[in-house]
């Protein structure tokens, strides 16, 4: 019924009018990576403007998806990128050593630790960072290594190298 929408819509205050706004902006609003495609259904040009406008409408909000609580997770980031992508991540997150101590893990293993290594950090991936604040870390920006000398990957993370190598060795045809 339009006159009970209405009469709701006019008993909201200002917050509840901006959360519904920004509700209805948040459908709206397509920040998403698309591979052009060749055959016209989408350009480059068309997912550089959406991303542009994305920015735009974050730069506008002032929006911090870390002051929001975003934190990589293996189900969000961590699990769909490469090693190479984790071990950078961690390596910009916490420090050099912390990717030395899950550098041999196997994928599954590596996000794992990944999360749990990022979770305090304040780290985005690149698309997540915000170019117009600090939140973005800069090339040259130094990052401090808050891996001690103490912590050390769960017993079952640990060790595996020595058994994997004795397997091999055990394969026949191995050198």
């Amino acid at each position: 019924d339009d006159e009970i929408l209405w009469d709701y819509l006019d008993r909201l205050d200002d917050a509840g009018r901006m959360a519904l706004l920004a509700h209805c902006v948040s459908l709206s609003v397509n920040a998403l990576y698309q591979k052009p495609s060749p055959y016209g259904q989408i350009s480059q040009r068309t997912v550089d403007r959406r991303l542009r406008q994305a920015d735009r409408l974050a730069q506008a909000t002032n929006l911090d998806l870390v002051e929001t609580g975003w934190k990589p997770t293996v189900a969000n980031y961590l699990g769909r990128v490469s090693k190479t992508r984790i071990l950078e991540a961690v390596r910009e997150g916490v420090g050099e050593r912390a990717a030395e101590l899950i550098g041999h893990l196997k994928k599954g293993d590596m996000a794992q630790e990944a999360e749990r290594l990022l979770a305090d950090s304040d780290w985005l991936p690149e698309p997540l960072r915000n170019s117009f604040d600090g939140n973005a870390l800069a090339e040259t920006d130094v990052v401090v290594d808050t891996v001690s000398d103490g912590d050390t990957l769960p017993d079952f993370l640990n060790g595996d190298d020595e058994e994997e190598e004795e397997e091999v060795a055990a394969l026949p045809n191995a050198a």
